[in-house]
């Protein structure tokens, strides 16, 4: 099986009546276990200072804590998912993703970020996406998905409003330009 971990899943627009409608998911873990990511183009409202404080964690650094945080996906909609750049072994819970993204979903990378320690880059995220083993593979085949590598750029530099269309032009395709339909030839 080809891996399809550290890639992009951007949402066909027929898929306008599902949870993942405009989406862009960057997938974090995909085996013959199943398949994990997290949506990276939902901010939700609500910024990381105020997750911080709901979590009484003392903010020592505001500097970069008005980051929105994502809606990251519908399973596990209580629990956090950084994604950052750098190396997973600085974090008690992580998985390095790629040489350059990691995973963490331990609490030790919010206390870092509270005392202007943690990450440079990183998008927090509530929740996460998931399918069981076969599931994505089947969504694809039902044309529900573009694919793409992921690229740290994308993620860490473009504004969330333009992941979706920068990830499909690293395809060549505009996604304005592509019909509601789904079929296969």
């Amino acid at each position: 099986m080809l891996s399809l971990k550290n890639h992009f899943l951007m949402a066909m627009p027929h898929l306008e009546d599902s949870p993942f409608a405009g989406s862009l998911c960057y997938l974090c873990d995909h085996d013959d276990n199943g398949t994990m990511g997290v949506m990276v183009n939902r901010p939700l409202e609500l910024t990381l200072d105020a997750l911080l404080e709901q979590l009484e964690l003392e903010i020592q650094d505001p500097s970069a804590l008005s980051a929105p945080v994502y809606f990251g996906g519908p399973v596990h909609k209580d629990r956090g998912f950084i994604l950052h750049r750098g190396d997973s072994s600085d974090w008690d819970s992580s998985l390095q993703v790629s040489e350059e993204i990691a995973l963490t979903t331990s609490m030790d990378i919010l206390q870092a970020l509270a005392k202007g320690e943690g990450p440079e880059h990183f998008l927090v995220c509530l929740g996460c996406s998931g399918w069981e083993p076969g599931q994505l593979e089947e969504e694809l085949k039902d044309n529900a998905w573009l694919t793409v590598e992921g690229r740290a750029d994308i993620l860490f530099e473009l504004p969330p409003e333009q992941r979706l269309q920068a990830s499909a032009g690293a395809l060549g395709v505009d996604l304005n330009l592509m019909t509601r339909e789904a079929g296969h030839s």
